[in-house]
């Protein structure tokens, strides 16, 4: 199986923690030079400079906020002009406050979709014409769950995690000919500050204790536990390589099997 990304570039977005993080640091074992797109320029130092470099990486950052598609744009159009060009995308950013849909006013949901489809769109556009010139390129997205089967509370980020399912559906069928796949991985519940978070705010909600809240939904899922961002990280890596060329317009969870449906 060739799982071999030496040359390969990428950029990854949300990397400073959790399931971005852990996907750069696969990513660069794995041989590829990462480039990490964030708005913490101290973590992102750090990180730089602790991830793998057996095969001569240099890897580097880019400063940039998701609440603004333009700060998204200017910091990638910048780096494209002084010759940057990126193989992989990992699209990645962390989900919208919960609550139900019905009490979200205009513009948390406006938002979150500048934040997760207006962001990932202007990034595909800036990078995918060198993707296709390489007639090698993988779109990474990382969503949710909710795509398969919406989660109760979560309102705002259901809708606009669904729309970024269809927008890389489509983009799957577009880009297919030059040999650049697009695909979501769907995490379940896993071990970051967002899920935590919920933890926190369910618990507060129901007037329960996080341990209880954080039992009950660890047994929603049949394996009995949380997931891992490497858990996760290791599929968003996987397709990103040579080995995963056929594998297109796909939306994977890594769940612990908990999704009810096929």
């Amino acid at each position: 199986m060739d799982l071999d990304l030496k040359g390969r570039k990428a950029l990854v977005c949300g990397s400073t923690q959790g399931i971005g993080l852990a996907s750069a640091v696969e990513l660069a074992r794995l041989g590829a030079e990462v480039t990490l797109l964030a708005r913490n320029e101290t973590a992102m130092k750090k990180i730089v400079a602790s991830l793998a470099a057996e095969n001569g990486q240099s890897h580097n950052y880019l400063s940039a906020d998701f609440s603004s598609p333009s700060s998204v744009e200017v910091a990638v159009t910048a780096a494209i002009n002084r010759g940057a060009r990126y193989d992989i995308l990992i699209n990645n950013t962390g989900g919208p406050p919960g609550g139900p849909l019905l009490d979200a006013n205009y513009s948390q949901v406006f938002d979150a979709m500048e934040a997760h489809l207006h962001c990932n769109h202007i990034l595909v556009q800036k990078l995918s014409q060198g993707m296709k010139e390489k007639k090698f390129g993988r779109i990474v997205n990382v969503i949710s769950t909710s795509v398969k089967i919406p989660i109760s509370g979560l309102g705002v980020s259901n809708t606009v995690r669904g729309a970024v399912a269809s927008w890389a559906k489509t983009l799957s069928l577009e880009l297919a000919p030059f040999g650049v796949t697009v695909n979501n991985v769907l995490p379940g519940f896993t071990e970051t500050e967002r899920l935590f978070s919920l933890i926190r705010t369910k618990a507060e909600k129901e007037g329960k204790s996080e341990e209880e809240v954080a039992r009950s939904m660890r047994m929603e899922a049949p394996a009995g536990r949380f997931g891992t961002p490497e858990e996760i990280a290791s599929l968003v890596a996987f397709l990103a390589t040579p080995a995963a060329a056929y594998i297109n317009g796909t939306s994977i969870p890594v769940d612990g099997g908990r999704t009810g449906s096929i």
